[in-house]
């Protein structure tokens, strides 16, 4: 079992200074299984909820997968990217496993319209919970080296805007998109499954 240190820094900053700009189709997931991603469990929530739900109570109504999280602040008339056409009323929670080759401080940023929070190995790490308009906290921790759960959870309230970016920078490095595939077991390397 890997051990994080608590969270040495939680803070506010815009979007500019915490995420890198979309190159990409912005998209919640596919229904394409990735099975060194994330996979996302969608789950329908009561209109007017103004926090995340409690996941265990629910049941999904459908499952989605993907590497990154990359959904800029975009109009709920959109839809839900890369899914339905949902645009309200909807949370998701994402889970996986990373491997951290060099251990040290990471620096994590969760962008979100509505609420999210962000966990490794079972601890909040970044809370963005709440009913408001695209929103970034930051948090700072110390990895070991090896694999590391991570869960976000997700949920969209009230229509407006959607959004959800997770980033991440290493010691002396810049921002830019957390992506599974980049935080994958070295070849040979026992990923603890």
């Amino acid at each position: 079992m890997h051990h994080v240190m608590p969270w040495l820094l939680l803070g506010f900053c815009s979007a500019q200074d915490a995420a890198p700009p979309a190159n990409s189709i912005a998209r919640f997931g596919t229904t394409v299984v990735k099975s060194s991603g994330l996979r996302g469990d969608i789950y329908d929530i009561p209109a007017r909820s103004s926090k995340l739900p409690n996941f265990r109570k629910l049941t999904p109504i459908g499952t989605i997968y993907t590497t990154v999280l990359n959904v800029p602040p975009t109009e709920f008339t959109s839809g839900f990217p890369g899914v339905t056409d949902r645009f309200e009323w909807f949370a998701i929670n994402y889970t996986g496993r990373f491997w951290i080759e060099h251990p040290g401080a990471y620096r994590f940023s969760l962008l979100s319209d509505d609420g999210a929070k962000l966990y490794v190995d079972n601890h909040v790490v970044i809370n963005n919970d709440g009913v408001h308009p695209p929103l970034t906290r930051v948090a700072k921790l110390n990895l070991t080296s090896g694999v590391h759960r991570i869960r976000i959870a997700y949920f969209q309230g009230p229509r407006t805007e959607v959004a959800l970016i997770l980033s991440v920078a290493g010691s002396g490095e810049d921002w830019r998109i957390f992506d599974m595939d980049e935080f994958g077991p070295p070849a040979g390397a026992d990923d603890g499954k």
